[in-house]
């Protein structure tokens, strides 16, 4: 993909855990098209199975009736994607710093600081079941991330 034309997706699945896969693969595959480098994939990938994780699992609590939108946007310097499932939503500022304290040893919260850690820009929406995230391939001074928050 030369042109920098965006290529994009969007997929509807209901709230199984065992979609996981095929949505990670039709995704990191239109990645893997724009050549993007390997560790930019890896981040992607992570951070991708860890929000459509949550959304299933805590956002939808595992309800198959219930749906997770994904929307997927790629071009030569960046991928965006939205996801939004059908839960009541949550505070993304309330959930701990694993890192910190008696948190290092509780499983909340590692999935959130794994996807703050490997994209450059998280973003929630303010029912809090929705997360927009974008990663760069040049990665982006922190006044450009700013921006893309505030455009969110």
């Amino acid at each position: 993909m030369t042109s920098g034309t965006p290529v994009n997706c969007s997929i509807i699945v209901e709230s199984r855990t065992s979609v996981v896969g095929d949505v990670c693969n039709e995704i990191l595959a239109k990645l893997e098209g724009t050549g993007f480098a390997k560790d930019d994939i890896f981040a992607v990938h992570l951070a991708l199975e860890e929000a459509l994780a949550n959304a299933i699992k805590h956002g939808n609590k595992l309800d198959p009736s219930k749906k997770v939108t994904i929307d997927c946007s790629v071009d030569s310097e960046r991928i965006e994607i939205s996801m939004t499932d059908e839960g009541c939503g949550f505070d993304p500022d309330a959930v701990p710093d694993p890192r910190l304290g008696k948190n290092l040893y509780r499983p909340e919260g590692r999935g959130l600081f794994l996807m703050k850690s490997y994209m450059d820009v998280v973003k929630y929406n303010e029912r809090g079941n929705g997360v927009r995230m974008v990663r760069y391939r040049e990665r982006p001074n922190s006044e450009q991330t700013e921006r893309e928050d505030a455009q969110g």
